[in-house]
């Protein structure tokens, strides 16, 4: 399984790979939105993690850009991972073009859930396979 984690935060990227690197994902780091949408054009990964506070262009811009693709990239499953704690946050978010929400400090159980999910809709949805 191949991950894109686009935060700014060097710590917050490192314990989020320690997760996935337990259940054998492979997870690809990008410290702004710019770099994660050139990642995704150019890389195949199966689920993409979102941070929304980040310098330049922000979490759900950069999933607003992400879903106007024509090449099969923009229904990605993408999970946002915020420390944003406001009550329309979750709403918001999915109204932007987010298909979940997690909070931070993420919960290793709480990723994988979200990702298990995403995945499995992805996968009804398209016919995908994981590789």
């Amino acid at each position: 399984m191949r991950v894109l984690f686009v935060e700014d935060d060097p710590m917050n990227r490192r314990v989020v790979k320690d997760m996935l690197n337990v259940v054998g994902a492979d997870m690809a780091e990008a410290a702004d939105a710019e770099t994660g949408l050139k990642m995704i054009a150019d890389g195949d990964y199966n689920v993409i993690l979102m941070d929304l506070r980040m310098p330049g262009m922000d979490g759900l811009t950069a999933i607003g850009k992400l879903r106007t693709r024509t090449d099969g990239k923009q229904d990605l499953p993408v999970i946002v991972v915020t420390a944003d704690t406001a009550l329309d946050l979750r709403e918001r978010c999915i109204a932007g073009g987010a298909d979940d929400v997690i909070q931070k400090p993420v919960a290793m159980g709480a990723l994988l859930d979200a990702m298990g999910r995403m995945i499995a809709r992805h996968a009804a949805a398209t016919g995908a396979v994981l590789s």
